[in-house]
């Protein structure tokens, strides 16, 4: 038998019994991932009505003979998720991709602007336009005839706050460390509202998932739910492990390769057309394995060499113009060096970084994502 072994949260493991929520089963699930399917297909002989329930309420189907959460369970777990964060954004939170542009879009702006040739007329100030017209008359004739005569210099737009196509990807640290004090958790939830939100209320916006351990691998929307953290395998003080790419599967998954995640994330995002651009990085540590001419290198603890192949990839994001936002999860941060590699990262990729607790990594990423290009001091 297999024992696995980890840190006790002091909430109670859930039974067959208290299975009887949609909520708590949907919670059991994001909380234990597979390991819960297969403990809901177990209630087929503890519990065969609370199965069948399931069943025919569509949160559940048996596909090849195992059990998997139906696209109906999905959706309503994103839902879930997004009303959990935004219940906790602050008021005044915009809720779009702004950007200062004349032309069509969500909310004027006190400001104006001089017509150009090209601007729409849809966003016309009829009232400045109007006095400049009469402005011009009188300082010309000392008289206001009517109709009053227009020309182009008299006309103004209204400045907007306008939504612009954006691209996200979101690279996922699935490392060992991340199922310590709901990182991981918090991480899925972040994910899964935002696809909700996307699909809601941008349909024009793509998000993309990448997860990233000893190597990388691009997550669908389907298999984000019953997602964890890969299994701490080993743990030797020191570890130095080379192994050729092709056969990464035969050696420890549980290390951190942001560099292979920087860059499935930037051949994914290349290849979308949207206007803006967005890499979004949930992290717990520095990262510990990266890859040199298809040798992958396992390295603990970390070493510079390592650092730099990163920030190499990183610097290629920034040249492809995608936009860097490091979401760095602090509970038990106590090494400078962590520090160190974001500071660097932010700076190298002109971006932004956030150091937050887990609880406070749904409000963060939101706020992000809903604020586009709203312009964030990074350090220098």
């Amino acid at each position: 038998m297999k024992h696995i072994y980890g840190e006790y949260d002091g909430r109670e493991f859930a039974n067959p019994d208290s299975l009887f929520s949609y909520d708590q089963i949907m919670d059991f699930v994001l909380d234990y991932g597979d390991k819960a399917l297969e403990a809901l297909e177990r209630l087929h002989e503890t519990n065969p009505e609370l199965l069948e329930k399931l069943m025919q309420e569509g949160l559940l189907e048996k596909v090849a003979g195992r059990m998997r959460l139906t696209p109906r369970a999905i959706s309503s777990m994103q839902r879930k998720a997004l009303m959990e964060i935004f219940a906790n954004l602050p008021r005044g939170s915009r809720e779009g991709h702004p950007t200062l542009a004349a032309g069509a879009g969500d909310d004027r702006l006190e400001s104006t602007k001089p017509y150009a040739f090209g601007d729409p007329i849809s966003e016309l100030d009829m009232n400045q336009s109007l006095r400049n017209a009469m402005t011009r008359n009188v300082s010309t004739s000392r008289v206001v005839g009517v109709p009053i005569q227009f020309n182009e210099r008299d006309l103004e737009l209204h400045l907007v706050e306008g939504t612009t196509s954006c691209s996200l990807c979101i690279l996922i640290d699935m490392s060992g460390s991340m199922m310590r004090h709901g990182r991981f958790l918090a991480a899925k939830k972040v994910a899964m509202a935002l696809t909700a939100l996307v699909r809601q209320r941008y349909p024009q916006d793509t998000i993309d998932i990448v997860g990233f351990y000893s190597t990388a691998t691009r997550i669908s929307e389907q298999q984000l739910p019953l997602l964890m953290p890969k299994p701490v395998s080993t743990h030797d003080y020191e570890i130095r492990v080379r192994i050729p790419l092709a056969q990464a599967a035969r050696t420890h998954q549980h290390f951190t390769n942001l560099q292979l995640a920087l860059q499935m994330g930037r051949r994914i995002l290349t290849s979308r057309p949207a206007e803006q651009k967005m890499m979004f990085i949930i992290t717990d540590g520095q990262p510990t394995a990266h890859v040199e001419a298809d040798i992958l290198h396992l390295i603990y603890p970390p070493e510079q060499v390592t650092a730099l192949a990163t920030l190499r990839e990183a610097l290629l994001c920034a040249r492809a113009q995608i936009r860097v936002a490091t979401f760095a999860l602090i509970e038990d941060y106590w090494g400078m060096e962590w520090v160190e590699f974001v500071d660097q990262l932010t700076r190298l990729c002109r971006g932004v970084a956030f150091y937050c607790a887990s609880d406070d990594l749904g409000s963060c990423v939101m706020e992000s994502y809903l604020s586009g290009k709203k312009n964030k001091a990074y350090m220098t």
